[in-house]
This record gives C-alpha cells, sequence and structure tokens, in this order.
C-alpha cells in the first residue's frame, strides 16, 4: 500500500486541541421529518450540488492522513444515498492499513436491516441509532414519516452482524419525558448503552416552540436517580457525551449537554458537509468551502492547505442559549441535517 501523501504535523487549532475526529455528512436527505431537525416539506440540495462519492473518499482520506483517526458517517439518513456501501468499504482501506482507528456511523435505524451485514464486513463496528421513543404512535408523531418497527429490526440485524448499538434519544419536553424510566430498562434488556441529547436551536423554527421541546438534562439525571443507581463512568467514545454506569441494568447512560453544560473546551472534531463545506463548530456558522480547491487542483498540496486554513477558524466555542425570554445562538442557516449533529 502506497505511503500517506501528508506526512506532516497534525491538524491544531488555534486553542491548541487537537482535530482527530471528522464528521462527515453524505446527504442532505432523509426519509424521515423529526420535528426537531427539519420541516416537514424540506426543499433538499439538487444533486449536482453534492460531492461524488469519490469526491468524499479524496476528502476524507486527506484527513485522514493529516491526523484524522475516527471517522463518523452523517447525513441526513447516510443509507439512503445511493451506492453509499462503496464509500464504506473504501474508508474501510483505511482501517486495514491502521491509519484509521474506527469508523461508525449515526443512523435513523430505518435501512439499517438491509446493510447491517455489509456495514460490518467493511469495518463498522458501532453505531448509532436515533431513537425518541418506543411508542409506535409517538415515534410517527416526532419523526412524521417513520415506523417504529422498521428501526426495531435495524438494531436487531446490527446486533446480529456483531456490531454495538448505542441508542441517541432527544429529550423533549411534554413528548418522551414520561418514557425515561422504559427506555433505560428496555435498553438494558437489549443490552443497549443509551445517550439522551438537549435539543439544539437549529433551523428555521419559532423561538417559542423551539422553548418548548427544551427539557434540560440535569432535570432529566434528577428524574433518573429517583429510580436508577447511576455512577460516573471514565468511558470515552470521542464525543461529547458524558457517560454513567447504570448499577441495574450494567448498561452506560450517557449525557449529551450543550446547554447546560457547555463541553467546548475539550472539543476535537469538525464537521464536514456533502457540499464540502467544512464547519469548524456544530453552533457556530465559521465555515470553509474544500469543494473549490479540490476541484480546481489534483495537487494534494493544495487541498492540505486549505484543510489547515480552515482549522485556523475554529472558534473556542458555540453560544447555544436558551433562556426564558428567548432563545440565543440560534443557527437559522442550516437544520440540523446539514451537518449531521
Amino acid at each position: 500500500m502506497d505511503a500517506p501523501v501528508f506526512q506532516n504535523a497534525p491538524l491544531i487549532d488555534p486553542f491548541a486541541r487537537t482535530i482527530d475526529y471528522l464528521r462527515v455528512s453524505v446527504t442532505d436527505r432523509c426519509d424521515f421529518r423529526c420535528v426537531y431537525c427539519m420541516s416537514e416539506h424540506m426543499t433538499f440540495l439538487p444533486k449536482r450540488d453534492l460531492l461524488t462519492l469519490e469526491e468524499l473518499d479524496r476528502l476524507c482520506t486527506a484527513f485522514v492522513d493529516l491526523g484524522v483517526k475516527k471517522l463518523r458517517i452523517t447525513g441526513g439518513e447516510p443509507l439512503v444515498r445511493r451506492n453509499i456501501m462503496w464509500f464504506f468499504d473504501q474508508m474501510g482501506r483505511h482501517l486495514a492499513s491502521g491509519a484509521l482507528e474506527e469508523l461508525t456511523l449515526t443512523t435513523n435505524g430505518s435501512q439499517l436491516a438491509r446493510h447491517a451485514q455489509a456495514l460490518a464486513d467493511a469495518g463498522v463496528r458501532r453505531v448509532n441509532v436515533s431513537l425518541d421513543t418506543l411508542d409506535p404512535e409517538k415515534f410517527a408523531t416526532v419523526t412524521r414519516w417513520g415506523k417504529l418497527d422498521a428501526v426495531l429490526r435495524g438494531i436487531e440485524a446490527a446486533k446480529k452482524a456483531g456490531m454495538a448499538i448505542k441508542i441517541n434519544a432527544v429529550a423533549i419536553k411534554d413528548f418522551n419525558d414520561s418514557e425515561i424510566h422504559h427506555m433505560i430498562e428496555w435498553a438494558g434488556a437489549e443490552d443497549l448503552d443509551l445517550t439522551f441529547i438537549e435539543v439544539m436551536p437549529m433551523g428555521e423554527m419559532e423561538e417559542q416552540e423551539r422553548l418548548g421541546q427544551y427539557w434540560p438534562l440535569t432535570e432529566v439525571r434528577t428524574k433518573i436517580a429517583e429510580r436508577w443507581t447511576i455512577t460516573e463512568s471514565n468511558h470515552k467514545t470521542g464525543g461529547p457525551a458524558r457517560y454513567f454506569d447504570v448499577a441495574e441494568t450494567g448498561r452506560r447512560l450517557g449525557f449529551i449537554t450543550p446547554l447546560t453544560h457547555n463541553f467546548c473546551e475539550s472539543c476535537n472534531r469538525v464537521r464536514l458537509t456533502c457540499t464540502g463545506m467544512l464547519y469548524l463548530c456544530l453552533g457556530q456558522d465559521h465555515s470553509a468551502d474544500l469543494r473549490a480547491p479540490m476541484r480546481a487542483s489534483d495537487d494534494p498540496a493544495v487541498l492540505e492547505a486549505a484543510i489547515r486554513h480552515a482549522i485556523t477558524l475554529k472558534p473556542k466555542g458555540h453560544d447555544f442559549d436558551y433562556s426564558r425570554q428567548g432563545v440565543k445562538g440560534q443557527v437559522k442557516a442550516r437544520h440540523m441535517s446539514v451537518t449531521g449533529g
């Protein structure tokens, strides 16, 4: 196998944080319309604006050669993109070489039953499945179009393929607050880890609608501790979750708290969109266009220079904030599906 093109220093941002985790949104399209993620009648990007899978391969390979060790594939829903398994197979070669330590996936689970074994064959060992409720009617409400049975079949297929599954549940006030204990119990019975996430102020939504959804995880954790014995864990996955062990189930419980506890000081992540825009922070609009320099030249040094310059734009932290009067730090220019969370 050829040696990596880039043999230079790793990517370091202006605040001395090593950037070794890349999240890649391979499509903005999704077969769900989750109420906190996108509007019901979305206008998706024209296909001509998307990077080809070959271009995504080139970009991701450049990041791996510059020291990225963890690659998470997101969307939209990544598994709805045509020929996406070719891309996973291409990324698998970096696992085989040892240049990449982990290739992971975030999915809504709708297509997982069909692709689980092929994903495992490509080297995917961990999958995050977004699932906010175990009630079929409420699931249809929050996703607008989704069917819970299909997601549960996908989770089972991924387990059979040998992948570890973590459930990501967005905590939504007056929606799934009555299910918290049931979800912990279910996850334990199914040998799944579970992470709760605070609603983030992204996309074009009315302030009062977003405020009505927001349920601080400080309250969620207090409610959980009334029934379950949880102790802080030293488990790390490279992401922002803070983990606890649940004594009664033997599984881990995570909390992602961009609002109540800012985790920016240790941020090691950047996010690449399906159009080649690199977002340096989920909660800010700092970005850099990598598509233009990549298409302008086949010289790897040109792309390396563009990536290194982009990293110099990474901010110290996001500005997300909920107050009693309104939502501060909203990112209205893009929906969550654009950058994949």
